[in-house]
């Protein structure tokens, strides 16, 4: 092995380390939490070891919604590709979305909450974002009637279901009813759709 591939991968390394330190920092403590400073003590490196990573916390936040949107891109698929007809496939990715949001808080709001740098809805957007957004347009698109844009589509079915996490989080909508919001909300989405 180089010297080159050996430093290349320990610096692949030491980022993943801090994506990793950050990301379980937010999770326990919240992203108040999350600090240069604090992170360079968690992973046992300096400040500027950080920096010639990433500019600031808001580019560690940000590398933690790429791989956020990963990891939620697998647990769609998943859901989706495990499901028996079109209906099941929207109601499975509905219900594993809004179970990530409610299981992983703070890397949620990593993804979609807090202000990142990412490009969203455009070519330049991560390679994981585009995927993510895949998962809900292939579970969408079928369901799409004649005339429809599917891409329009996905994103209203996307907008509902991180308002419902979001309104549920914050406690303006209780939880008890969540299935049912789901239900109807696939209702409306497949009105008219072959199961």
């Amino acid at each position: 092995m180089s010297i080159q591939t050996r430093k290349e991968r320990e610096r692949a390394e030491r980022e993943r380390l801090i994506v990793t330190a950050a990301r379980e920092l937010a999770e326990a403590e919240g992203w108040d939490a999350v600090t240069t400073r604090r992170l360079a003590a968690e992973i046992e490196y300096s400040q500027p070891v950080l920096y010639s990573h990433f500019k600031g916390k808001d580019a560690i936040m940000a590398a933690v919604a790429v791989q956020g949107c990963a990891d939620m891109a697998d647990e769609l698929r998943t859901a989706r590709t495990a499901a028996q007809g079109k209906r099941a496939a929207l109601v499975a990715v509905g219900e594993s979305y809004t179970a990530f949001a409610r299981r992983r808080p703070a890397l949620y709001d990593a993804m979609f909450t807090h202000r990142v740098d990412l490009p969203f809805a455009t070519p330049e957007a991560p390679e994981a974002l585009q995927r993510a957004f895949a998962e809900l347009l292939a579970a969408v698109e079928p369901i799409a009637a004649e005339g429809d844009d599917p891409g329009l589509l996905t994103e209203t079915y996307w907008a509902s279901l991180h308002g419902l996490v979001t309104l549920m989080r914050s406690g303006r909508l209780p939880e008890g009813a969540h299935e049912r919001r789901l239900e109807l909300l696939t209702g409306h989405f497949t009105a008219g759709a072959d199961s």
